[in-house]
């Protein structure tokens, strides 16, 4: 199994709360990493078993007496959330720590009654489909956001052994698929939409036609890196914008996608305030796109914004694995200033321009620099990632770094 980074964050929390709950996308590994790093302290219990999950609807206070010995995993709890309020008497009843563990794919409904049963008793993490780091074996060592900021401006070298790009965006990230390299992409990404729509969706939501919600997929997928226009969306597919709004609530709180949201604080200027949507894997926005080789990607009018895609979900991960908020942004004003990310370390803002190019220029520093003037004091550095082979000082302060070694850190 290779190594997960969020493995050190489960064990301190563990140390300190009586329960955890470990949530993401169905796939991600949640099963997996927990058997793996706890399988000599806690039983397992999958409550997806259709005669588990009837045992415990009966008797909940029967079922956790049977795990009175020992700690517990409990896979898949949003099946029997009927369970939560005995483990809030259990817990209140004996405060230990690590006592129970719980894992569930289906946020919108799980989060409901943990928040309702748990609060104040429970550590909330979200084990997300690999960052780069973890999909070449480096996991373990995976810095934090803050932590490799530390290391900027700096030299970054190429990582010989990195997978090459239109390899890792077509695969993606999903453990099953990025980890197994005989297992055919199309048949894996097909299978997946399919459960999700079918589990997910329409099991856990009042969608009536699962054709244009898979529409509406595929549109929000054609999208991905760019800013969220829902009304030019729900027109688009023939829905109301209440309608594609709660749709987009689903595809967010289900990790399908990710919203980026501008950057407020200290700009006295006309802000653009739509978020940037993102599918949180390139290789099911690729699938539903419709781009299947990497001579095709590559050449593909929408390469640069999943190039950005690729790199701003992976920042996201490293927030989201060391258990922390993810403090990300966009910057875009009416006048011109644009820059893809920023990342809000102890007050200041360290920029970034992702660029899928392999010639870089000074005037791709043009945003960078415009936005070190603008906003001053409160930008600590400014960098650009691109598919060059090396690291280097283009021009006035700004560093640009090769995807692949700043990402693998």
């Amino acid at each position: 199994m290779k190594p997960r980074t969020i493995s050190k964050t489960i064990k301190k929390a563990l140390r300190t709360f009586p329960a955890l709950v470990l949530t993401g996308p169905r796939q991600s590994g949640k099963t997996t990493l927990l058997k793996n790093i706890l399988s000599g302290t806690h039983a397992y219990c999958n409550l997806e078993d259709p005669d588990t999950r009837l045992r415990a609807k009966a008797d909940p206070r029967g079922f956790l007496e049977n795990f009175a010995a020992k700690p517990v995993i409990l896979d898949e709890i949003q099946y029997v959330t009927e369970l939560l309020p005995y483990i809030k008497a259990a817990i209140d009843e004996k405060h230990k720590s690590g006592r129970w563990v719980l894992t569930g794919s289906q946020n919108f409904t799980l989060m409901h009654g943990v928040s309702e049963s748990l609060a104040g008793r429970v550590a909330v993490l979200s084990l997300l489909p690999f960052s780069f780091s973890e999909r070449i074996g480096k996991g373990s060592r995976a810095l934090p956001v803050d932590e490799l900021i530390k290391l900027l401006p700096g030299n970054i070298p190429i990582r010989p052994k990195e997978a090459p790009l239109a390899t890792a965006i077509l695969r993606g990230n999903y453990p099953g698929i990025a980890a197994k390299p005989s297992v055919n992409s199309d048949i894996w990404c097909g299978s997946y939409i399919a459960t999700y729509l079918e589990r997910d969706i329409r099991n856990l939501t009042n969608v009536g036609d699962l054709s244009q919600f898979e529409r509406f997929l595929r549109v929000c997928a054609v999208r991905t890196g760019q800013i969220l226009n829902i009304s030019e969306i729900a027109k688009e597919i023939g829905v109301s914008v209440p309608t594609a709004k709660r749709w987009l609530s689903l595809l967010e709180t289900g990790y399908q996608i990710y919203l980026l949201y501008p950057y407020y604080k200290n700009i006295g200027k006309r802000l653009v305030k739509s978020p940037k949507l993102y599918f949180t894997d390139t290789a099911l926005s690729c699938y539903l796109m419709g781009l299947r080789e990497p001579r095709t990607l590559l050449h593909s009018p929408y390469f640069s914004h999943i190039f950005e895609t690729f790199v701003v979900i992976d920042f996201w991960k490293r927030f989201v694995h060391s258990g922390k908020l993810p403090s990300m942004f966009y910057i875009k004003t009416r006048d011109g200033l644009e820059v893809d990310l920023a990342l809000e370390i102890n007050q200041c803002l360290h920029l970034f321009e992702i660029k899928g190019s392999s010639t870089i220029t000074p005037a791709h520093a043009s945003s960078l620099l415009k936005a070190s003037r603008d906003l001053k004091r409160i930008v600590r550095n400014a960098h650009i990632i691109s598919l060059t082979r090396k690291s280097f000082a283009l021009t006035r302060g700004i560093h640009c770094y090769p995807w692949g070694g700043l990402l693998s850190l």
